[in-house]
């Protein structure tokens, strides 16, 4: 079957309210048992500790259908990722979300994908007994243009996933304790982690994630966070010759400014549409794309129709 019709076929398969219907109850559960709990904003929450959901994205992808959710600025928030930068130059113009945490010249006190694709390492001699570290060598390993050593963890995950797919050790870690413990805002989904499960019908291997947030901002951030790591999830896994699976999260602190309430309870009373579909362009000699290459205008989201827009104010 060639690729136009391939992807015709995923676009007309029937999706479902599922993954909607599973970050709803999350809202509704913390709504009706939630405590009361002071923090850091100003602005107080109804919280919950340790709430989790899992959905399935072979029934479509989990873009909110009960609020419109602006896809133009998350996909650019998922391009910065990818990235690597440690800025929102670029990114500010086009999308506001990271302004309040950015200075004038638009540098952040931590940046996700500078985690993701630039992570730290030791200094020479700093090892310590029998510890090892990925040498300048290493596929992984980068020299930043100050000279110290860096590892790209996700293209460690990628790379590992087309060499040694069933691993357990596909982790990518946005936490940095001697970053966190002085950054204005230090990452909320801080780990994720892939895993592969062998396809039951004998096609391609599904490929998992499974995210892990500190502080889950129920209105504003995990509507996001869901359609953030769903594409990153189908993104790599087409790259790698896989199927999207199942993304779970993990959601530590859930909780709900109380000037959020009415806005969600509003959304509550929505009935959610069918989810869309995203298909991401391939190269034009049919391959995949890789992440270094995808651009805005490789990701197609088919049959979103969502309801009006609910205005939430962030607690900075």
């Amino acid at each position: 079957m060639n690729r136009a019709m391939t992807e015709t076929t995923a676009i007309a398969d029937v999706t479902t309210t599922a993954a909607e219907q599973a970050y709803l109850e999350v809202v509704r559960r913390v709504l009706d048992t939630g405590v009361l709990k002071k923090n850091r904003t100003g602005t107080d929450t109804i919280a919950s500790f340790a709430e989790h959901y899992s959905v399935d994205l072979a029934q479509g992808y989990p873009l909110l259908t009960t609020k419109k959710v602006y896809v133009n600025s998350m996909l650019r928030e998922v391009l910065w990722y990818l990235s690597g930068a440690d800025h929102i130059r670029e990114l500010r113009q086009h999308t506001g979300i990271w302004d309040a945490w950015a200075d004038e010249a638009g540098d952040l006190q931590t940046a996700y994908g500078r985690f993701w694709r630039r992570f730290p390492l030791p200094a020479d001699g700093a090892a310590l007994g029998g510890e090892v570290w990925a040498d300048p060598g290493h596929p992984n390993v980068r020299r930043e243009a100050d000279g110290t050593l860096s590892f790209d963890q996700l293209q460690f995950v990628v790379d590992t996933l087309r060499t040694s797919p069933m691993s357990r050790r596909l982790v990518v870690s946005a936490w940095h304790p001697a970053n966190a413990a002085v950054s204005l805002l230090p990452p909320c989904h801080y780990t994720f982690c892939f895993n592969v499960t062998p396809a039951p019908d004998g096609g391609p291997d599904l490929l998992n994630c499974h995210l892990s947030q500190r502080s889950a901002d129920l209105a504003l951030g995990v509507p996001f966070n869901l359609a953030c790591y769903a594409l990153l999830t189908q993104a790599i896994a087409q790259y790698v010759g896989m199927r999207p699976g199942r993304f779970a999260h993990t959601l530590i602190d859930a909780h709900i400014y109380v000037n959020h309430v009415d806005g969600l309870r509003e959304q509550l009373a929505r009935t959610p549409e069918p989810a869309p579909r995203l298909t991401i362009v391939r190269r034009a000699d049919g391959l995949p794309k890789a992440l270094d290459e995808l651009a805005l205008e490789d990701f197609e989201i088919h049959g979103y129709n969502p309801q009006p827009a609910i205005r939430f104010e962030v607690a900075v």
